[in-house]
């Protein structure tokens, strides 16, 4: 039976309850000024209480009731905790559209949450802000994540914003990038090299090693910032460069092979400086972009033209990918080089042209067609090497070429001019010939004669 009274006296002072859960733990709740009222809230508790020692109350599905009528800020609190693992840029830019969303839609509890409410404030920030659809689906990404971290936690049962479909983003590209040629990026390189100024506080021999790392490694902005002497191992066998977890933007150890002309670039290049001085210390608080712009003007190649611009990622990362491909590399390989988690991405990085096209369609195979077999030419007959025996003749006829037939006279051993001899043919005793078969030819007068022609 649950008790009821009040902790201290007073008019304004509520009561308090306390009750057994149906654990058996003693609870405490508070209650109301009102007496009746507590004495109702207390029944109803043990009412609840019994319902779910008999199974009638499933405490699971109470438990997600619960939470649902929770305020919003706790869950938003813990979940931003759960993030504690990767970049405060990611951190900050992810709940700070979450927020923004949980606000714009007046959400106070996670039941609030409705697919209604968060597509139509999305919709609308998209037409006052001009949002572009990459954007929209960055703050749908983000919201996403959030209530699956909700479902994952025991908060909620189901993601209320499942189904609710992502924008394509290939009909609004709001920055398109577009890559170098190689010969283009050996133009930047000497450019830089060749300028005598400085630029973002980087001397052009500076400048030129980050456009030569950038190519030929695909690393980023920040990952190139990390660099010192320790990433490099020349005596690993491929030689290798390492970006630490930290440092990396999937938040793994990363471990590349070295191109062998960069090899020997980077020993001359990495002589005399302090094994843990960063090589380009700050080159991610920089504007790398203008580097390549002024660079680039130099040497006369556009910044940005119809296919897109050619800032640091896209002359760097964007053209590191897509020479690999065009140089014989496969997607898969390209994919892990360029530490991608979906093939989808790799592609996005890549840019082939007609050109590029036309020379794979040069190198498909052209139909071949049947060789016919070759009938070899009839070869002439050599002369007296087939035999027929006629019957009725006395004599030994041969055959020649021309169809006629010549005729010998008679003997012992016929067609012996012919290189046949006596082991070829036998004459009976009265002249007739007999054919030499398996066994040994008669000599019996009484077979019948025959003629032996040959052809």
């Amino acid at each position: 039976m649950a008790s009821i009274y009040k902790r201290s006296k007073g008019k304004h002072e509520p009561y308090t309850i306390q009750y057994r859960d149906h654990l058996g733990k003693r609870r405490t709740k508070k209650g109301f000024t009102d007496k009746g009222l507590t004495e109702q809230l207390a029944a109803k508790l043990e009412s609840e209480a019994r319902l779910r020692q008999t199974g009638m109350i499933d405490p699971q599905q109470e438990r997600y009731a619960e939470q649902k009528q929770s305020e919003i800020s706790d869950h938003l609190a813990a979940f931003e905790e759960s993030l504690s693992e990767n970049t405060p840029k990611y951190v900050k830019l992810t709940m700070g559209r979450i927020r923004r969303i949980v606000v714009g839609c007046g959400f106070a509890n996670l039941g609030d949450i409705d697919t209604e409410a968060v597509q139509a404030h999305l919709r609308s920030l998209r037409r006052e802000e001009n949002l572009g659809n990459r954007t929209f689906n960055h703050y749908l990404q983000a919201m996403d994540a959030f209530l699956n971290w909700c479902v994952s936690t025991k908060r909620l049962l189901v993601n209320p914003l499942i189904g609710m479909k992502r924008l394509n983003q290939e009909v609004d590209v709001r920055r398109k990038r577009r890559a170098l040629t190689a010969e283009e990026i050996g133009r930047l390189i000497a450019a830089a090299r060749n300028s005598g100024v400085s630029v973002q506080r980087f001397n052009g021999e500076q400048r030129a090693r980050i456009y030569t790392l950038s190519y030929m490694t695909g690393l980023r902005k920040k990952e190139l910032a990390s660099l010192s002497v320790r990433s490099f191992h020349f005596d690993a066998v491929p030689p290798t460069v390492t970006v630490e977890a930290g440092c990396s933007k999937h938040r793994r150890k990363d471990v590349l092979p070295l191109h062998p002309d960069l090899v020997g670039m980077l020993r001359e290049w990495l002589k005399g400086i302090p094994p843990g001085e960063k090589l380009f210390p700050n080159l991610d608080r920089k504007k790398t972009w203008f580097m390549v712009q002024k660079d680039l003007e130099r040497v006369g190649i556009p910044y940005e033209t119809e296919d897109g611009v050619a800032d640091f990622h896209a002359a760097g990362r964007h053209t590191h990918i897509t020479e690999l491909l065009r140089n014989g590399a496969t997607l898969p390989e390209a994919k892990a080089l360029a530490r991608h988690s979906d093939v989808k991405m790799t592609m996005r990085y890549t840019h082939i042209g007609i050109a590029d096209q036309a020379k794979a369609v040069a190198n498909l195979p052209a139909p071949q067609q049947p060789v016919k077999p070759s009938v070899p030419k009839e070869q002439p007959d050599e002369p007296a090497l087939h035999g027929r025996c006629i019957s009725g003749g006395v004599g030994c006829h041969s055959e020649a070429r021309d169809g006629k037939t010549k005729t010998g006279p008679k003997s012992e051993t016929p067609c012996g001019d012919r290189g046949l001899g006596v082991d070829r043919r036998h004459l009976s005793k009265g002249g007739k010939v007999e054919a030499a078969g398996i066994e040994p030819a008669s000599c019996d007068t009484s077979v019948k004669a025959s003629t032996c022609v040959f052809y």
